[in-house]
């Protein structure tokens, strides 16, 4: 592994810049994750403790480490998808072949178990439907229908409103009204509680 580098916005960005230029896994060091979380909390650290100062430089200084923190979460998340995706190749290669990758010995932990995940469900796959077709077997695979998820039924009280309510929207996004006082009507349950709550309507 690397040896071990102090964690920083530009050592950060280093590091995502070498992965995105090169085809290779890049070698990273073992406490990598952890030191990235120090790194991150710290930053969060300073943030709380300059929010709790009342100034307008603080401010300004608030809005900046605001802003690194937005800036360091989004490289996290690139260095990470493109880690995810040179693993995830690397697997379908070493399932396909069943040699496994040099580059193995440059994973974190934690991607090691991501590795060896996928080549073990893709070799389950190979085995049972790849070669079961291959000999003119069927699958071993089961499989399940698929279902169009159902809408939940939406059981309703009929209400009598007591005053004019104008149109609104719901707890459920949708829009109902305009009611007239003494207008009748089916309502959802939860708004309908909502407004007899409110007094402005009652259940008949």
């Amino acid at each position: 592994m690397e040896e071990d580098i102090i964690i920083t916005y530009e050592t950060l960005y280093d590091i995502l810049r070498r992965e995105k230029d090169r085809v290779e896994l890049q070698t990273l060091p073992e406490t990598f994750l952890q030191d990235l979380i120090n790194y991150l909390k710290k930053k969060k650290e300073i943030l709380q403790s300059q929010e709790k100062k009342k100034s307008i430089f603080t401010s300004i200084e608030v809005q900046k480490t605001r802003k690194q923190i937005e800036s360091i979460q989004k490289i996290i998340k690139e260095l990470y998808e493109r880690r995810e995706s040179k693993i995830i190749q690397l697997a379908i290669i070493s399932s396909r072949t069943n040699i496994e990758t040099e580059e193995k010995t440059v994973m974190l932990l934690e991607e090691h178990e991501l590795y060896d995940s996928i080549i073990k469900k893709l070799d389950y796959y190979r085995e049972n439907v790849l070669y079961q077709l291959s000999n003119g077997d069927a699958p071993k695979v089961k499989t399940k229908a698929l279902k169009k998820p159902e809408k939940p039924n939406k059981t309703a009280k009929k209400l009598k409103f007591l005053v004019d309510i104008p149109k609104f929207i719901g707890t459920d996004l949708e829009t109902y009204g305009p009611f007239n006082n003494e207008e009748k009507t089916n309502i959802p349950n939860e708004i309908a509680d909502l407004l007899i709550k409110q007094q402005k309507a009652e259940e008949i």
